[in-house]
């Protein structure tokens, strides 16, 4: 198969003060004499004292912003002159604000959305909880909870350093699927105190997106709060990368022409999410699928400390095979990687069955690179976004908060996940069906539609969906 990779670094330079925005044209061609691209140009005027120019530009090389930077800084002063790269300026002052839906605009404005208009909206509630649905931002709200223990592939960073991951995921739910969801970074590891925070929560809110908690307290924690309260509670780091890995698995092996019921998958990490997508894939009617952690294969006989573990080898590896990577990945059909760069090897992959599947699922670095893999593999995945059949979770979690909400969903159940991963699937036709195209892309908007419907339907279908009825014509007067 053939990779090409985007690879672009982006930068913003603002010159600061009115007699340097007359020399923009000497900005310009300091980037550009150094190999940098300018992509555009915007002034801002604050006041006669406080006017600047941003320059948006990219390099392909990083040694060519070094020289960007001491062109400009030795020509205007290194006051004057400030370097952000594009990454950090968005961040600036977080990605979330709150705004109106109708603008008061007088004192009878206001008496209407706060007192003492508001009273019989809040007496309309106290009568009837379930008005809260109709009546306040709940249908509509989704609570995306960090403990920040397991922050993208960074670790336990905290839950400040978490904050601009939950901020980026109440972006794409609004984005994608027009779900208005709000970051939750608490301040504590423990699994009770998270369980009893978010149950105290949980009337503000229509669904809650747990994120970022490490395993095995996510387990707990999930299934607690599935438990115990009557709103849909979704830990997208298993279920979210399970659903969208078995979304391109399905289209991978239709490219492959290979046998779900007889492929040999192997799968490295076995964490949260290694444990979901591992029950999905044997839901999905995988036979023989082996889980393999830095020790080597997990398999039946062994001892393990986590009581996890010791489940996953009751219902994986049915040959019971032993050893590391390098044994077991013999005439294997799909590499799934769910661990950390440089796991798989070029000489691994020539032991593959033949049109090998590889999912390098670790970022920022997969466990091979795309173009290490390239001569060996028919189908090569990874989570980046700069290279072909990216398996992204914002694929699946906001529409199946979508469907859950518009619903009324008690639960998202593991016959809504299997639905979802087949409905993504589906976006892909046959005829755009291709090594290079097993996942739509994410900015398809067939994909949230798709998996909004399947959600609701299978809800209904299975009588997870809340009866209610929409009362609003019946408001207390």
């Amino acid at each position: 198969m053939t990779i090409n990779a985007v690879k672009h670094h982006n930068y913003i330079v603002r010159a600061i003060g009115g007699e340097k925005i007359k020399y923009v044209n000497e900005i310009i061609h300091g980037i550009e004499s150094n190999l940098g691209e300018i992509e555009k140009i915007e002034t801002a005027y604050k006041g006669n004292n406080d006017k600047s120019v941003l320059v948006h530009f990219h390099v392909n090389d990083l040694t060519s912003i070094a020289k960007i930077k001491e062109t400009l800084e030795n020509r205007f002063g290194e006051a004057d002159i400030q370097f952000m790269d594009e990454i950090t300026h968005l961040h600036l002052g977080g990605k979330l604000e709150t705004t109106l839906k109708h603008s008061i605009d007088s004192m009878a404005d206001l008496a209407k959305v706060y007192t003492p208009g508001v009273a019989q909206v809040c007496m309309d509630i106290a009568h009837n909880p379930e008005r809260a649905y109709d009546l306040t931002v709940k249908k509509n709200t989704v609570a995306v909870v960090s403990d920040g223990t397991a922050v993208l592939g960074l670790g336990d960073i905290g839950p400040e350093a978490a904050m601009p991951v939950m901020e980026g995921k109440a972006v794409l739910f609004k984005q994608f699927a027009g779900v208005d969801a709000f970051p939750i970074c608490l301040n504590t590891k423990d699994p009770e105190e998270i369980i009893s925070i978010v149950k105290a929560l949980a009337p503000t809110f229509g669904g809650i997106n747990l994120e970022d908690i490490s395993a095995p307290r996510c387990f707990e924690i999930e299934e607690r709060l599935k438990q115990e309260l009557d709103i849909p509670v979704f830990h997208d780091d298993q279920h979210g990368t399970a659903v969208t890995v078995l979304a391109g698995f399905l289209n991978a092996l239709k490219v492959c022409q290979k046998n779900i019921a007889d492929v040999k998958v192997v799968l490295v990490g076995i964490g949260a999410a290694g444990i979901a997508v591992s029950k999905m894939l044997l839901n999905a009617g995988v036979k023989n699928l082996i889980g393999i952690d830095r020790h080597g294969a997990i398999f039946r006989g062994e001892p393990y400390s986590n009581e996890s573990w010791n489940e996953y080898a009751r219902i994986t590896n049915p040959y019971n095979e032993q050893g590391l990577l390098a044994d077991v990945i013999e005439g294997a059909d799909v590499f799934i990687g769910l661990s950390g760069p440089g796991v798989l090897k070029v000489d691994y992959l020539k032991k593959m069955a033949k049109d090998p599947i590889v999912f390098a699922m670790a970022n920022p670095a997969p466990e091979i690179s795309p173009e290490e893999a390239a001569p060996y593999v028919r189908v090569m995945a990874t989570g980046r976004s700069d290279y072909p059949n990216q398996l992204n979770n914002v694929l699946c979690f906001p529409g199946i908060f979508r469907g859950a909400l518009d619903c009324g969903a008690r639960q998202i159940t593991e016959e809504m996940k299997l639905e979802v991963a087949k409905a993504i699937a589906s976006v892909v036709s046959d005829e755009e069906l291709s090594e290079n195209y097993i996942i739509p892309n994410i900015f398809n908007k067939d994909v949230v539609k798709r998996v909004s419907e399947v959600v609701a339907e299978t809800a209904r279908r299975t009588g997870m969906a809340k009866i209610r009825n929409n009362k609003l014509e019946s408001l207390t007067v």
